[in-house]
C-alpha cells in the first residue's frame, strides 16, 4: 500500500473494514494476487483458530481446576486451561514458593564464598505453564491490586530490564495467589481469602 501511494486509514488492516479496503484496493499484479492469497490464508487460519478455541472451551469445561484460577486478574479461559493443566494436583506443591520453582519462575542462584549471584530464570517445569503465567501477568499489570507495584518495579529497573523483570515478578505473585486459591478451593480475593468456597 505504501509503495503504491495508498494510505492505511484503519487501525487493523486485517479486521472487517481493513479487509474490505484491501478487496477494493487497485494495485497491479502480482501484488494484487499476493494480497488476495494472503487474505484467503488469514480467513482459513481464523477458521482453524475458532475451531481450536471451541475445542479448548469444551476440554476446559470438564477440568475441575480451571474455574478457580480464572477468578484471578489477567486469567481467562484460554490461560486458565494451561495453568490448571500445568499445575495438576496442587497437593504436589507444598508451598507457593515450591509452585514458583516448579513453574520455572525463580532465577538461577550461584553461591560462591558466602555470596549469592542470581542469574536468568531456571525455566524448569512445563513451559506452557510458565508462558501462561507470564502472559497473565501482562494483563494483570493493569489491575488495581498489582498496577502500582508493577509500575514501581519497572521504573526502578529502567526501560530495558524493568518491564521483563516486573512481568516475571508479577507472574510469581499470581502463582502464589493461585496456590492459595487452589489449596483453599477459593476464588481470588485481593484483601485475603474469601469465606465462601467455590464448587469445583
Amino acid at each position: 500500500m505504501i509503495a503504491f501511494g495508498h494510505p492505511c486509514p484503519v487501525a487493523d488492516l486485517f479486521g472487517t473494514s481493513g479487509r474490505r479496503l484491501l478487496e477494493r484496493l487497485e494495485i497491479p499484479e502480482p501484488w494484487a494476487g499476493t494480497a488476495r492469497t494472503s487474505l484467503e490464508l488469514i480467513e482459513d487460519l481464523d477458521g482453524r483458530i475458532t475451531a481450536c478455541e471451541a475445542e479448548l472451551r469444551a476440554l476446559g469445561a470438564n477440568h475441575p481446576h480451571v474455574p478457580i484460577p480464572m477468578t484471578a486478574p489477567g486469567i481467562g479461559w484460554v490461560l486458565g486451561f494451561p495453568i490448571a493443566s500445568g499445575i495438576g494436583d496442587i497437593a504436589r506443591s507444598s508451598s507457593p514458593r515450591k509452585l514458583c520453582g516448579y513453574a520455572g519462575l525463580c532465577p538461577r542462584v550461584h553461591r560462591s564464598g558466602g555470596k549469592d549471584h542470581r542469574g536468568p530464570l531456571s525455566k524448569n517445569g512445563p513451559r506452557y505453564l510458565r508462558w501462561a503465567l507470564i502472559e497473565a501477568a501482562t494483563h494483570a499489570a493493569r489491575h488495581p491490586r498489582y498496577r502500582r507495584h508493577y509500575e514501581r518495579t519497572k521504573r526502578r529497573l529502567g526501560k530495558q530490564r524493568g518491564p521483563k523483570v516486573a512481568r516475571v515478578e508479577l507472574a510469581r505473585k499470581l502463582a502464589e495467589a493461585i496456590w492459595s486459591m487452589l489449596t483453599r478451593n477459593e476464588g481470588f480475593a485481593p484483601a485475603g481469602p474469601t469465606r465462601t468456597a467455590l464448587v469445583a
